[in-house]
């Protein structure tokens, strides 16, 4: 074995290309994250070979990004008759950024250290040659790796004016890989802020969603507000800051807020919905009358599910994530007591919905925890989770289609063709069967529906 476990098929395509004369070599977070002892996900290599010759050595190729010198090389994988992907790129320097996405114009170079020299941060710039089973470290990386440290290649004014993601990847590495970010190079971040304006909200949204899969996001936002980058991405989380709650709350709001995330475990779009479930507290928040010095917040849940959907939209999110997201901010303020009846129950778990119960209890535990006061989740859930269990054993009717006519039976019953009517009728026949469950049959339901038509006339 060589310094780094590199997988045979993708030592054997720097195999082949050296035995055509070429230099190629594994770069970029795979050999710094094999290096940390993680697991590498996929394997880029830097090659002296132009895309032509990339070409004439492999007998089957992609030109995915000519222009910028990448070919996607096709390798048969554990000879199982599928092929794989490798992408393969020139040696390549690259002109001025003169809009701060791209570059204006990519040059080939000849070696691999000229190569790592257009790269963001140091430990982003180790090459490794499988064949010779060495590291190719001329910005002092591995240095970096071992201090923990993210440090900009070269200038980091210039590097975060060349391309304004740069500064959102600084703060995504700080909080994936748990490392601090070099004083100059955090100190390029606001002083690069005009040119972050400039990249897509596509391009944010994907840092953000890849810093939220981090073990501690907070790590990351909290860099974010140090340097600007929150008020331009997400500015509503700004207005928490140093916004005191009450004596149920160890935190300000904008802390808080990052202590219910680290906690709430999930994927990406919960960590969001955590991140953002108080969001509405500063715009509804009002001084106590018996005692100014603790605030009420009083429905910001409503505020705050409408400033997380202005959120999702201005981030670009999918339609389900944004409606997710708004769900679980809108719903997260519930307070159950021993005395919900069982229709009540019910209530809750329309309302909510069944799909998104164990989304928004992971949120609950995550809010609990964020209030500092050493509390258990498990306490303030146990009772609901049980009795929502019960519920759903039980088979209610949750849901319209859940009732045991539909539509046309409603319209038969009442000789009238298809409109607005029937849905109330629906609407109001689940009211009923949420009351009482027993009602969910065919023959009573439609017994019911001339009473319920006359109701809501």
């Amino acid at each position: 074995m060589g310094i780094l476990d590199i997988p045979d098929r993708i030592a054997a395509v720097c195999r082949k290309l050296r035995g055509a004369g070429h230099a190629a070599l594994v770069v970029g977070g795979s050999v710094r994250d094999l290096l940390m002892g993680r697991s590498a996900g996929e394997f880029d290599l830097a090659t002296s070979a132009s895309p032509d010759e990339v070409c004439r050595v492999f007998p089957r190729t992609v030109k995915t990004g000519i222009k910028h010198g990448t070919v996607t090389v096709l390798i048969g994988r554990d000879g199982a008759g599928d092929w794989e992907g490798v992408e393969v790129t020139t040696f390549r320097g690259e002109g001025a950024y003169s809009d701060g996405r791209r570059p204006d114009e990519v040059v080939f170079v000849r070696t691999i250290e000229e190569d790592l020299a257009r790269r963001d941060f140091t430990v982003n710039a180790i090459a490794y040659d499988p064949v010779d089973d060495r590291l190719v470290d001329p910005h002092g990386g591995r240095d970096d790796l071992a201090r923990r440290l993210l440090r900009a290649v070269g200038d980091p004014r210039a590097r975060f004016s060349e391309d304004g993601l740069r500064a959102m990847r600084a703060v995504r590495f700080a909080a994936v890989l748990g490392f601090a970010i070099e004083p100059e190079t955090l100190a390029a971040i606001p002083r690069a802020l005009h040119v972050f304006r400039k990249v897509s909200s596509e391009r944010v949204r994907d840092e953000l969603i890849k810093m939220l899969a981090a073990d501690r996001p907070s790590i990351g936002v909290e860099r974010m507000r140090e340097t600007g980058l929150l008020a331009e991405v997400i500015p509503e989380l700004c207005e928490g800051v140093g916004l005191r709650q009450n004596r149920f709350h160890a935190y300000d709001v904008y802390q808080h807020s990052l202590a219910c995330m680290d906690a709430t475990r999930g994927d990406p779009i919960l960590r969001l919905a955590a991140l953002l479930h108080d969001v509405g507290k500063p715009r509804a928040a009002q001084p106590r009358t018996e005692d100014p010095s603790e605030m009420t917040f009083y429905r910001h849940e409503v505020g705050g599910a409408e400033m997380a959907d202005a959120i999702s939209r201005r981030l670009k999110l999918s339609n389900q994530e944004r409606e997710r997201c708004v769900a679980l901010v809108r719903h997260h303020m519930f307070w159950y007591t021993e005395d919900w009846s069982a229709p009540t129950v019910r209530r809750f778990i329309r309302r909510v919905g069944k799909e998104r119960l164990e989304d928004l209890f992971a949120l609950r535990g995550g809010d609990v925890v964020a209030r500092g006061r050493g509390e258990d989740p498990r306490v303030e859930i146990a009772a609901l989770r049980q009795r929502i269990d019960e519920a759903l054993v039980a088979e209610a009717a949750l849901k319209i289609t859940d009732l045991a006519i539909g539509g046309q039976d409603v319209a038969r019953a009442l000789d009238v063709p298809p409109g607005p009517i029937i849905g109330k009728v629906l609407r109001a026949l689940l009211e009923r069967v949420t009351d009482d469950p027993s009602l969910n049959t065919k023959e009573r339901l439609e017994a019911l529906v001339p009473e319920v038509a006359r109701n809501d006339r």
